[in-house]
């Protein structure tokens, strides 16, 4: 088959349905004002709501993956896809939270094996050295969905409301659906007919010790971006940066298009850097250790733009296309779909933690006609950024090799006779040369850690450097329509505060209360 028909016939359908995949996990940053206005939900019910994504995705995972493996990739996205079209009707058609959660319920269902089933078909009908370069197109044309999710969602809200717009998606998800049917080729009987591994293989990826090394720190840094990207970035630039919805909605587009140029960039250069022999690993250290060092930029208030900072944090859930290029190097091919299912269900699982986790955190402070307190996001941020750190500490906390048992040397002979009439100088030589390697790829991690260590330490030095001088107010704007609606006189002082000023601003105006820069 040629390279143009395997394009039209198993990349693109497929890859409609990791579209709509990321369009259901995203469209909830558009449409939460709306869905809270009309239906009365707060900062908790919406959390549930667009967590319930990540726990129906989590939960079918395993199951649907051997079922993948069962029937093949095209019977199962037929099915599933006119699954989330009716998911998608329910939603559109919900007069409460529980319609809601059981259309979401639905959608989660339909479209939980979209990734899976793309990166099998690549499998199935791709050629092997263009495997990864095609799961990179699969990703940046899925993550095409987030970008729908922003100002072409927002239009059409405008024009149709939440409810016409979810009516749209069914029908959206129902034409994809028919797309695979008829455009995917059949498998091979016996591809299609190869039963999945049993539960020894089925959960023989969770008892791999390099597995749990990469794992935590993929699925919490991957899962926060997710988390942020799909719902609480929006309400993070309304009450603590005080943008407008048009501004939200272009940040929005701009962190979409970041996941779409993450993923080719992601699997470009993890083909390069193995080409060098760096390993995929410290690669995906770096990225999702840049993302933690834009949070904390968010949090700290560094000189960074925020629009900057948001974009890498979104590009950093692309990083899928590293953690999944990392599992072939440790897992045999013929479970390669079970390996990527159990790490996909981590993904999925710490995205529904960290989502409900973040609104049941804001909602401790009293919401209020402009929004929640800028605290609230901030602590929210702030225990996400721990469970990072922690899980960065983990990849790079130093592992013992386990120790060579003895054999008897008539058996050592048997097995490894190969070795045994290989020349010592050559054996030296590889030996030297895998140690280079390791050095090379650990003098990596070790810039990318001072580098993030120097960051941060300036961050951290900013802030406490600034809250020696005066009250830091995130918006001097806001700060002031807050003071002045209250009944009192905000003034700004440009200039350091003269104590002979302000004796005089408080005899002439009793109750004043004075605002200044921490950095006039």
């Amino acid at each position: 088959m040629t390279r143009m028909c395997l394009t039209t016939s198993v990349l693109l359908p497929f890859a409609a349905g990791y579209y709509l995949s990321y369009l259901f996990r995203s469209i909830n940053a558009v449409v939460a004002t709306e869905l809270a206005a009309d239906l009365k939900l707060e900062a908790a019910d919406l959390g549930v709501l667009t967590a319930i994504y990540f726990l129906v995705f989590a939960a079918v995972q395993l199951p649907f993956g051997a079922a993948l493996d069962r029937h093949g990739p095209k019977f199962i996205q037929c099915v599933l896809l006119l699954v989330a079209s009716t998911g998608a009707l329910i939603f559109a058609l919900a007069d409460g939270l529980a319609g809601l959660v059981i259309g979401r319920a639905l959608l989660a269902l339909g479209v939980a094996l979209a990734l899976m089933a793309a990166f099998k078909a690549v499998v199935l009908w791709f050629p092997a050295g263009r495997v990864a370069a095609a799961n990179s197109w699969v990703v940046m044309l899925g993550a095409l969905g987030a970008v729908t999710a922003t100002v072409p969602a927002e239009m059409m809200l405008t024009t149709t409301g939440w409810r016409g717009l979810f009516a749209a998606l069914a029908g959206l998800s129902a034409m994809a659906a028919l797309l695979v049917l008829l455009v995917v080729p059949d498998q091979v009987a016996a591809t299609c007919k190869k039963r999945a591994a049993d539960a020894e293989n089925l959960w023989a990826a969770y008892r791999d010790c390099r597995f749990w090394r990469i794992a935590p720190l993929s699925a919490i840094g991957i899962g926060t971006s997710w988390s942020l990207q799909g719902l609480w970035v929006a309400p993070w630039l309304r009450d603590v940066d005080g943008l407008d919805r048009t501004a939200i909605v272009q940040y929005l587009a701009v962190m979409a298009t970041a996941v779409c140029a993450g993923a080719l960039l992601f699997g470009a250069m993890a083909d390069r850097f193995r080409r060098i022999s760096v390993k995929t690993e410290l690669l995906l250290a770096a990225t999702l250790s840049a993302s933690i060092a834009a949070q904390a930029g968010l949090l700290l208030g560094g000189p960074v733009p925020s629009l900057v900072l948001w974009t890498v944090i979104a590009a950093a859930g692309a990083a899928t296309v590293l953690s999944f290029a990392i599992l072939p190097d440790y897992f045999p091919k013929q479970m390669s779909g079970r390996a990527n299912a159990a790490l996909n269900l981590l993904h999925v699982s710490a995205a529904f933690l960290l989502q409900s986790g973040t609104g049941f955190i804001i909602a401790q402070w009293p919401m209020t006609d402009a929004g929640y307190a800028p605290e609230a996001h901030q602590v929210a941020m702030a225990v996400g950024l721990c469970a990072q750190l922690v899980a960065l500490g983990w990849f790079f906390l130093p592992r013992r090799q386990p120790a060579m048992r003895r054999v008897p040397a008539s058996s050592f002979a048997a097995t490894h006779t190969s070795l045994l009439t290989t020349p010592s100088k050559h054996i030296w030589r590889l030996r030297l040369h895998a140690n280079h390697r390791d050095a090379g790829a650990w003098r990596l991690a070790a810039t990318v850690s001072t580098v993030l260590c120097v960051t941060l330490g300036t961050l951290l030095w900013r802030a406490v450097d600034g809250t020696a001088s005066g009250i830091r107010v995130t918006s001097a704007a806001l700060a002031r329509n807050a003071i002045e609606s209250a009944g009192y006189l905000a003034v700004r002082i440009d200039h350091p505060l003269d104590p002979a000023q302000g004796r005089l601003a408080a005899a002439n105006a009793p109750g004043t209360i004075v605002v200044w820069d921490a950095n006039p």
